[in-house]
């Protein structure tokens, strides 16, 4: 039994795909038993570090669970935010609420909707109250995520242009490889515009 225990062992090691009983059978000598033998290994692996489980028919070895952390691998991803996109979030920022149309005015170029989304998805702006003028529009305000990532405990703590410069956060031209964000053509014209208008934005 213990020779048996082996084949399974080896065959199971071996397998990149759960293997059944059946199978193990057929490449074993005539006369083992296989399902015993994988019980009595299956008993053995208890307890360490890979467990012999049983996945669908077919029986395969795998990393014990509490050590699946071990197999794991966290990367950080950059994502650059395009002109367009930061633009709009230091609208928010500096005036919220704001709606979109009051976006659109200080922009002086309308915003496309991936812009929005692409804020609303990094969770770095949110809606806020329905404005209270005709037709009721939906404001735009940051969120308690985009202060913690900026380090700040409000708005108010907002920096100037200068620092914003120096974080990287403003370039006199777009970064290579930036998000490209609604691709209807809204704000690629903001992209070609100088940073002229962004200075009252961000002044103190």
């Amino acid at each position: 039994m213990a020779e048996q225990e082996r084949m399974i062992e080896a065959m199971l090691f071996a397998s990149s795909e759960p293997v059944t009983v059946r199978e193990l059978e057929v490449r074993m000598p005539h006369g083992c038993d296989a399902a015993e033998a994988l019980a009595h290994l299956r008993k053995r692996y208890e307890g360490r570090g890979v467990h012999v489980v049983r996945v669908g028919d077919g029986w395969a070895m795998r990393t014990s669970p509490d050590l699946g952390f071990l197999m794991q691998k966290e990367t950080v991803e950059t994502r650059k935010l395009s002109r367009a996109a930061i633009e709009t979030l230091a609208i928010v920022a500096y005036h919220q609420p704001c709606t979109r149309a009051e976006i659109e005015e200080i922009r002086g170029v309308s915003v496309s909707r991936g812009t929005i989304d692409q804020l609303l998805e990094l969770e770095w702006i949110r809606l806020g109250r329905r404005k209270m003028t005709p037709g009721r529009p939906v404001t735009f305000v940051v969120t308690p995520i985009f202060l913690d990532h900026f380090g700040l405990e409000s708005a108010r703590d907002l920096p100037g242009l200068k620092e914003l410069r120096a974080a990287g956060l403003l370039e006199n031209r777009a970064p290579p490889g930036a998000l490209s964000l609604g691709g209807s053509g809204e704000d690629d014209e903001a992209e070609s515009e100088g940073l002229d208008g962004q200075s009252e934005l961000f002044e103190d």
